[in-house]
C-alpha cells in the first residue's frame, strides 16, 4: 500500500492531503471562487497557481496529492510539477477515472463532466493518465461509485482493475450521493480471486454530512485506507458561509472555521487522509492548522448538532452553481 509511506512521516500534516479539483479547471461548485480565483483563469494562470499550492503543501508536510481525469488539467499540472521536482520521491499520487471533462475550459458549459464506468472508458482514461503520470501514479480510483454503478458488477472491469493491481497500482473507489454507505458496503463485497479488489475508499464526510461514517469505519476495519473529500462541504463550512455554531467554536480556538471543520474529520479513527481543496496558499495554510486543533467534548457536541439529513444535504449540493 502506498499509504504505508505516511505511517513513518513525522509532520503533523502528513494525514492531510491536497486535492486539485478546485484549481485544475476554471469552473467548479465551491463557494467563493470569484474571490479566490478572480477573472484570469487561463490555463497558464491556473498551472502556476497549482504549482504554488503544491510547493506550499509539500513544504508544510503534505504528502498525498489527489487529481482526476475530470478535473480539467489537474493531472497535467501535477505531472509538470513532479517533472520539475525530480528529487521529490516521497509523495503519494492518486487519480480517478469514470468522468470525462467536457467543459472545454469554460465556466458556463451545459455539462461540465460526463459519467461512464464502462470498460471502454476505463481503458481510454487509464491510457490518458499513464501518458501524463506514468510510474508516478500510485492509486487509481473509480470516480463516484453509487449503488447502481455498473462498476460494482462488471466482471470484465474487475479483471482489468485486478490486472492493474498486480502490476503495482493500488485500486480504489470514491463515492457520492445520499447512499454513500450502501455503495461502500457493496464495494467491500467485490472480490477477485477471493481477495477484496479495492484497497482505498474516498468519500464525502463533514460536519454537515456524516451518514457514511459507520460504513467508512467498516472499510477501515477491513483494511482499506479511507480518504475523506469535501471536508469543507464545498465552502459551506468556511467563512463567511459557516454555521454560527462552527463560527463560535472557531473563535474559541482562535483558528479558522476551516481548520475546525477539518479537525473534526481528522479526529475520526478511521480517517487515513483528509483532503484540503484549497484554491489559494493562504487557504491551504489555514486548512493545515487542522492538525493542531484541540476540541473538547462540549465543542464536539455542538458541532455534532450541525449534521443534516443526507437527502437534503445532497440536494443542496446539486443546486450549487458552477462558477
Amino acid at each position: 500500500m502506498p499509504f504505508a509511506r505516511l505511517a513513518t512521516a513525522t509532520t503533523p500534516t502528513c494525514h492531510l492531503g491536497l486535492g486539485l479539483a478546485a484549481v485544475g479547471r476554471p469552473g467548479y461548485i465551491n463557494l467563493g471562487r470569484d474571490e479566490d480565483l478572480g477573472e484570469d483563469r487561463s490555463v497558464e494562470t491556473l498551472r502556476t497557481r497549482t504549482h504554488e499550492l503544491l510547493d506550499a503543501a509539500y513544504v508544510q508536510g503534505v504528502r498525498y496529492f489527489d487529481v482526476a481525469r475530470s478535473y480539467g488539467r489537474s493531472e497535467e499540472f501535477l505531472a509538470d510539477w513532479l517533472t520539475g521536482n525530480p528529487h521529490i520521491d516521497d509523495v503519494v499520487v492518486g487519480s480517478k477515472w469514470g468522468y470525462t471533462y467536457t467543459a472545454d475550459w469554460t465556466t458556463d458549459a451545459e455539462k461540465h463532466e460526463i459519467k461512464d464506468h464502462s470498460v471502454r472508458t476505463y481503458d481510454r482514461q487509464r491510457a490518458e493518465t499513464a501518458e501524463l503520470l506514468g510510474e508516478r501514479l500510485d492509486l487509481y480510483q473509480i470516480h463516484s461509485v453509487t449503488p447502481d454503478s455498473p462498476a460494482l458488477t462488471d466482471k470484465d472491469l474487475h479483471a482489468r482493475l485486478a490486472e492493474a493491481a498486480a502490476q503495482g497500482t493500488t485500486i480504489g473507489f470514491s463515492t457520492s450521493g445520499p447512499a454513500q454507505a450502501e455503495a461502500i458496503r457493496a464495494a467491500l463485497e467485490v472480490t477477485v480471486g477471493g481477495e477484496c479488489l479495492f484497497r482505498t475508499v474516498q468519500s464525502t464526510y463533514n460536519a454537515l454530512e456524516t451518514s457514511a461514517g459507520p460504513a467508512l469505519a467498516e472499510a477501515h476495519d477491513a483494511g482499506l485506507t479511507v480518504i475523506v473529500k469535501e471536508g469543507m462541504a464545498n465552502g459551506r463550512l468556511a467563512e463567511p458561509h459557516a454555521p454560527d455554531a462552527l463560527k463560535a467554536v472557531a473563535a474559541e480556538t482562535s483558528l479558522g472555521c476551516d481548520a475546525v471543520a477539518l479537525a473534526l474529520v481528522l479526529r475520526r479513527p478511521w480517517a487515513g487522509v483528509v483532503l484540503s481543496g484549497a484554491a489559494t496558499t493562504s487557504q491551504l495554510a489555514s486548512n493545515l492548522h487542522a492538525a493542531v486543533v484541540d476540541l473538547d467534548d462540549e465543542q464536539l457536541s455542538r458541532l455534532a448538532a450541525l449534521a443534516e439529513e443526507p437527502g437534503a444535504y445532497w440536494e443542496r449540493r446539486a443546486r450549487l452553481p458552477w462558477r
